[in-house]
């Protein structure tokens, strides 16, 4: 592997109910002895910016209930905003700060990072592979009232509600649809392969693209 591809990260966006994102992610990252990102990078965003971890983690959840991301789009450039702003502690700038930092790890350490629009924020690095996680409605319907012993209904709900939530979150921050096959090196159905069939197919791809 090349100098400069001497680490890689594997970027994983999944739609609510596909079942990817954790299990993968987890799987993907004990098997290259590497750490995955997801909440935890909430805890070094904020060694990193100063600001309390209890922001970013209850920014995740505010914006989740209101309209922000629905009316406006603020592209992540990776411009800070500076202290001493009143927008300091903004949602902008706390997505600024976790895009920094996984762009900084990637020249320490090999990781996976699950969600916080990793795609986007790393696309101009040569050694990251990005995967979309998905599968039919009605598949992950059914996953999710498993998993939360829930009644249908309520699974349909909560789907909608998060995946509205995951693909305004990426358009305000990317400017791009969350969806769009182009975004990504590699789309995966979970339900139609299987979710070790899709962590063997994902390391298929990092063997051939990284010689990792």
């Amino acid at each position: 592997m090349a100098e400069e591809k001497r680490f890689f990260a594997i970027a994983i966006t999944r739609t609510c109910g596909s079942g990817g994102g954790s299990y993968i992610g987890k799987k993907l990252a004990e098997y290259y002895g590497i750490d995955l990102y997801d909440r935890k990078l909430l805890r070094l965003a904020a060694e990193d910016s100063g600001i309390n971890e209890t922001l970013f983690a209850s920014a995740d959840e505010n914006t989740k209930k209101t309209l922000l991301y629905r009316v406006s789009q603020h592209i992540y450039n990776g411009e800070m905003i500076p202290p001493e702003s009143g927008n300091f502690v903004s949602d902008q700038n706390l997505f600024n700060y976790q895009a920094k930092v996984l762009r900084e790890l990637l020249e320490q350490e090999s990781y996976v990072c699950v969600g916080r629009a990793a795609d986007f924020v790393l696309r101009d690095k040569p050694n990251v592979l990005t995967v979309y996680l998905d599968a039919p409605y009605e598949a992950r319907v059914r996953r999710e009232m498993e998993r939360q012993g829930i009644r249908r209904q309520e699974a349909e709900r909560y789907i909608n509600h998060l995946d509205k939530y995951r693909n305004a979150y990426y358009v305000y921050h990317t400017g791009r649809k969350w969806k769009n096959p182009e975004n990504y090196d590699l789309c995966l159905d979970t339900a139609g392969l299987g979710l070790d069939n899709c962590v063997e197919i994902i390391k298929t791809c990092i063997s051939l693209k990284f010689g990792a």
